[in-house]
């Protein structure tokens, strides 16, 4: 009896033991596993910091930044301020800058301004008046006077730079002067430019002084107390380069 208790005591010990050993076996397996679990998320942490995130639409928003600051190309050119002009009406006015093209006579080709006096001066012919003319018709001036030294001369007129397209306004407004001509505009609004009348201004007895391409003037009476209570409309007329308003 005694023998068998022995024995089964014997066996109680040595499963206790077995079991003991599991457990330290389960437990530094654990310890294990957290550890590579650690190293790992350190490891991708440090990998994330060294390569900075970049966004997927960067390049396409560099493009647009790119594009938005692409300079526009610019209009201010002789070519461009003069378009409009035809050469067959347009009138040439004083301060005008005119190309004169001789073809195969790149002596008599140059550009010229037009003199206060109306004048221009060209090689072979000296002075010839072009105020009053069209490009056209002193194009055909030039022709005949170079024909007489030279045979079947080929010339073309340009305006290169228009500066006369301008009027004066003078009298009882508050800012008299010449004013630049450079879009359509009215009487009225002549005078708007002008800062308004002064006091004692004659508003009834507007007038305009047009003078047409033949030198002859014109006289054109504004009644401006008609005109801004809706009476007599037509006489708002449009302002014409060289063109004298006149508030008395």
């Amino acid at each position: 009896m005694y023998l068998q208790r022995q024995a089964l005591g014997k066996r109680i010990l040595v499963v206790a033991a077995i079991m003991l050993l599991g457990l330290w076996a389960l437990a530094a397996y654990a310890q294990d596993n957290s550890a590579q679990s650690d190293n790992s998320t350190q490891g991708s942490d440090s990998t994330t910091a060294s390569k900075p995130v970049i966004p997927a639409d960067s390049g396409a928003s560099a493009t647009k930044d790119v594009a938005k600051a692409t300079a526009l190309p610019t209009t201010d050119t002789p070519s461009s301020r003069v378009t409009s002009i035809r050469p067959d009406t347009y009138v040439i006015g004083v301060g005008d800058g005119l190309a004169i093209n001789v073809w195969k006579e790149p002596e008599l080709s140059k550009g010229v301004p037009v003199r206060p006096d109306g004048m221009i001066t060209l090689p072979l012919i000296g002075e010839i008046k072009a105020v009053g003319l069209t490009p056209v018709q002193l194009q055909d001036q030039i022709t005949a006077a170079l024909s007489k030294v030279m045979s079947d001369p080929q010339v073309v007129v340009m305006v290169e730079a228009v500066n006369s397209l301008s009027f004066n306004i003078m009298g009882n407004v508050f800012k008299p002067g010449y004013y630049p001509l450079g879009r359509p505009i009215t009487i009225l609004d002549a005078i708007a430019l002008s800062g308004g009348f002064r006091d004692f201004a004659k508003e009834k007895k507007i007038y305009i002084l047009r003078t047409d391409a033949n030198g002859k003037q014109e006289k054109i009476h504004f009644n401006y107390k008609q005109v801004i209570k809706g009476q007599k409309m037509s006489q708002n007329i449009m302002v014409e380069p060289r063109d004298t308003i006149v508030i008395p």
